[in-house]
């Protein structure tokens, strides 16, 4: 909703007329007596821009060192929630390396798609925890991923327009109403957990058995609650657990956004062909999700990591889905984010098991990411030696997270810790995050900046 009124604040301050077009200055009588031009004159003034890009020199040196260590374990704990670690990335980037808030933005979406290729890699040999299908939900990705895409292309065009601050009271309230959910979500799962571990060892006792811990067993999803299939540290050939119709339909997505993205950087910003390109992405994301959504709705397919609930749903549902995806896209590319803060929390709320949550987020987290990494290159938004290291690391940093958290999972039983990394993550990307768009927007009042809209016609190719 506040991505909604900005936008029409936006679209109301540009729209209206005001003395201040084509440069001429407003008189001081006029803007005393009329504080809507005093909110147009703060706001929108087309031929000045709060936006200059900083990039350091990149060296050896203390920053680099200490930069790379904070995105490897941001890296670490972002793959395991599924949220790629953007909330971390970017205060680091800004922080510690020296780069502007958008600049940092553009490389976090850079390390975000490094972890999340590598983490889809390592999930590609493994299978659901309980039931007989791979642990990446296809449908479920299939249904939100297009729609996050188209999400992700009006995120990065809001990064242009929009100011920090702007930004900045937009993610404080998202993330930190998102992180208290799923830490509650987490409590629950904890507590389902520890029920089930006590039965598991009541049955153990009345079987006369020594009185030992209980080997781990995933939560009941199956049929009437069945006793499940514990496929924790099952691993498969990469070729059994690919989905080639839904996969084929994903890439058919992000390739026709990215032919759209590039005719639309060939093309004179802000033309009618401009236009009718960046409109053209509505059809493909709208279509592709629209055929998964009444395919769902018919019973022709079903979200079957969900076990019998992944049927029968209704059209407010789907509907209701979808535009989850639009929004965790449009946070993701105007944050600089892993869509996995909005989707992640979802998909648990769903019912999906934290594993397969945190699987399909990075999942559908892998298109978005790297169309973002296109568009921003194709802004030049950010220096392509910085954006190669820092990828690195984040891809290295992925498969150790992964396989670690995994191992624990196994010894301790608790997929719920899946859940409270993930509340973690998104806490802590809100304070750090909001701690320094805070202290930016400070010091730009101090300094007197121009703390309005920015023009994309002018910033924007």
């Amino acid at each position: 909703m506040l991505n909604f009124l900005n936008f029409g604040i936006a679209f109301m301050l540009v729209s209206a007329e005001r003395s201040l077009k084509h440069g001429e200055p407003v008189k001081e009588s006029e803007t005393n007596d009329n504080y809507f031009l005093k909110a147009v004159n703060f706001l929108w003034k087309s031929d000045e821009s709060g936006y200059h890009h900083v990039w350091p020199e990149m060296e050896f040196n203390w920053q680099i060192v200490v930069g790379s260590v904070i995105g490897f374990f941001g890296a670490a704990f972002g793959s395991v929630g599924g949220v790629g670690g953007g909330g971390i990335y970017v205060p680091m980037l800004s922080l510690i390396i020296g780069f502007d808030p958008k600049s940092a933005t553009a490389i976090s979406k850079c390390m975000i798609m490094g972890a999340a290729v590598s983490t889809v890699y390592y999930n590609l040999k493994l299978r659901h925890p309980t039931l007989d299908m791979p642990i990446i939900d296809y449908d479920l990705a299939l249904l939100i991923q297009p729609m996050l895409m188209m999400g992700i292309s009006i995120g990065v065009t809001f990064n242009v327009i929009f100011a920090d601050w702007m930004v900045t009271v937009l993610l404080i309230i998202l993330f930190i109403g998102t992180s208290t959910k799923t830490f509650f979500k987490g409590v629950e799962t904890w507590k389902k957990e520890t029920i089930s571990k006590k039965e598991a060892a009541r049955r153990l006792a009345s079987n006369d058995t020594d009185n030992v811990d209980v080997e781990y067993k995933p939560l009941p999803s199956g049929p009437n609650n069945d006793p499940p299939t514990d496929n924790t540290d099952k691993e498969v050939s990469v070729w059994e657990n690919v989905c080639w119709k839904e996969l084929g339909l994903l890439c058919f997505v992000w390739v026709a956004f990215l032919v759209l993205q590039i005719t639309m950087n060939t093309s004179a910003t802000c033309s009618a062909l401009y236009w009718v390109l960046n409109l053209l992405q509505i059809p493909v994301a709208v279509g592709v999700s629209l055929y998964e959504a009444v395919s769902l709705y018919k019973g022709r397919r079903l979200i079957a990591s969900k076990g019998d609930q992944g049927s029968n749903f209704r059209v407010l549902q789907l509907v209701t889905y979808c535009a989850f995806g639009v929004l965790a896209g449009v946070v993701g590319g105007l944050l600089g984010l892993g869509g996995g803060f909005i989707m992640g929390p979802l998909f648990l709320e769903l019912g999906v098991p934290p594993q397969v949550s945190s699987a399909t987020a990075t999942f559908a987290m892998t298109f978005s990411s790297s169309m973002s990494v296109v568009e921003y290159y194709l802004l030049k938004r950010f220096p392509v030696p910085y954006a190669l290291y820092f990828t690195a690391v984040a891809t290295v940093a992925a498969l150790v997270g992964q396989h670690i958290v995994r191992r624990l999972i196994i010894l301790f039983g608790r997929a719920s810790l899946i859940i409270f990394i993930l509340a973690f993550t998104i806490f802590v990307s809100a304070i750090s995050l909001g701690g320094v768009g805070i202290a930016n927007m400070i010091g730009k009042i101090e300094r007197h900046e121009y703390m309005g809209f920015e023009n994309l016609c002018k910033y924007g190719g």
